[in-house]
């Protein structure tokens, strides 16, 4: 196990030189096309505030070992259950150090500097969400159809 130490979460909107290596990197890992990452990272530079929103961590070396964002809809069918965070992944070798959690907090009290008091996301996961003081609020579609289950989390948290 690598000897690292997080000390901070880089907001891409702050950082627009890690657009394409962090859109590849979030694509490698959700199979989402890199392009779909560029173009919502770059809306999240010119907009320059709110919806979206994109973070991630680098190791001592540079290379991204964790990330999340922060969009309008993660493909589910309930628009109104909005915005999502989505794409939260931790590098396994960096995993079980506080970092999934850390980025949780981060983006909640984010967002509540943004303005926006409550955050949703989706999952497959049962307990783990739970530890963050997000709660299950109900099941949605993913865009075909099938089941997840939706959890939501208030915004008033400060950094610590």
């Amino acid at each position: 196990m690598e000897d690292f130490e997080f000390k901070s979460i880089i907001k891409i909107s702050d950082r627009p030189e890690l657009i394409s290596r962090a859109a590849a990197w979030f694509s490698d890992k959700w199979s989402v096309p890199q392009s779909a990452y560029e173009k919502s990272m770059r809306e999240a530079v010119s907009a320059r505030g709110g919806v979206p929103q994109w973070y991630v961590i680098l190791d001592n070396d540079g290379n991204i070992i964790a990330g999340a964002g922060l969009i309008q809809n993660d493909f589910h069918d309930r628009p109104d259950l909005a915005p999502n965070l989505c794409a939260l992944y931790v590098e396994e070798n960096f995993r079980l150090r506080g970092i999934a959690g850390f980025i949780l907090n981060f983006i909640r009290a984010d967002a509540a500097g943004l303005g926006i008091g409550r955050l949703y996301l989706v999952t497959d996961h049962t307990g783990f969400y739970e530890k963050y003081g997000w709660s299950y609020l109900t099941n949605v579609n993913d865009n075909h159809g099938v089941p997840e289950r939706m959890y939501t989390a208030g915004t008033s948290l400060t950094l610590l």
